[in-house]
């Protein structure tokens, strides 16, 4: 499978959030504690947002992440407010820069963690189902880019909840088509680079790890000492596929079958269902 982290608050030069803590992804690039694999070295990718750019900009490369220089020069030198970070492991696609995450479309990013189970066997059947004014546009050959740009078919851009749930509803009938029990597991980011949601949510209900940061002013007032805290807004939020570090009180787990929105005037979690299109 994969990790990934999400970040979105005051801006901060991403090594901040990639390189200095202490179970950085950088990390568990090579030391994973939480996921399918320890190492996840089958390329990285990161994405981020400035000012003034309508579009996200996106870096991404083959190598394992944890001695390549070019994202460690990057990294100390590019300062954004929202940004992803995506380390790789292949669920049985090809290891190149295409099928490396994030993926982007227009203002839109995502990444996933997870698969589709037995994606070859319906791969055909969820290629037909994407909008023809999209699908040039694919240009790799996993399974979480073909969720992606299902969920653009099925609505993400006006309405991102109902989006990924159309995806996943479509998805699941597929793949029960081809006798598959539990076709999906996926913990998904997106965002607009305004809102950021995130998904947590697989056919067996045992879902891979995700935790979102609690409040800073309420880890503000349980660590005063601790430097990163004092220069955050309140609004500062990371989610990721595991917590980068042990400082207590500092993540909660996302619950199974849930999708929360990080967003301006305060974030928000639903239950996530999936529905038909």
């Amino acid at each position: 499978m994969c990790r990934w982290l999400a970040y979105s608050g005051t801006p901060v030069l991403l090594d901040t959030i990639l390189y200095k803590p202490q179970h950085s992804l950088i990390d568990q690039s090579l030391h994973a504690r939480m996921g399918v694999e320890t190492t996840n070295g089958d390329g990285f990718g990161i994405g981020w947002y400035e000012r003034h750019v309508d579009t996200p900009a996106i870096v991404r490369e083959v190598g394992p992440a944890w001695n390549n220089r070019n994202l460690r020069e990057i990294s100390g030198h590019v300062c954004s407010p929202l940004f992803f970070a995506h380390i790789r492991a292949s669920t049985g696609t090809a290891v190149q820069e295409t099928n490396c995450h994030p993926f982007r479309h227009g203002r839109w990013m995502w990444m996933h963690n997870g698969a589709i189970a037995e994606f070859h066997r319906m791969r055909r059947e969820l290629a037909l189902a994407v909008d023809p004014g999209l699908f040039l546009d694919i240009e790799g050959s996993t399974d979480s880019e073909m969720m992606f740009f299902l969920a653009l078919t099925f609505g993400l851009e006006k309405d991102p909840p109902a989006g990924v749930a159309r995806m996943a509803d479509f998805v699941e009938r597929t793949g029960r088509d081809h006798g598959v029990e539990f076709p999906l597991q996926m913990t998904v980011a997106v965002t607009d680079g305004e809102r950021l949601w995130a998904f947590r949510y697989s056919s067996q209900k045992a879902s891979r790890t995700l935790f979102y940061s609690t409040r800073v002013d309420t880890l503000r007032a349980l660590h005063p000492d601790v430097e990163f805290l004092r220069e955050v807004s309140d609004e500062t939020r990371l989610i990721v596929s595991e917590p980068l570090g042990g400082l207590p009180g500092a993540w909660q787990e996302v619950p199974e079958s849930t999708y929360g929105v990080v967003q301006a005037g305060g974030d928000e979690i639903h239950p996530f269902v999936p529905q038909a299109a």
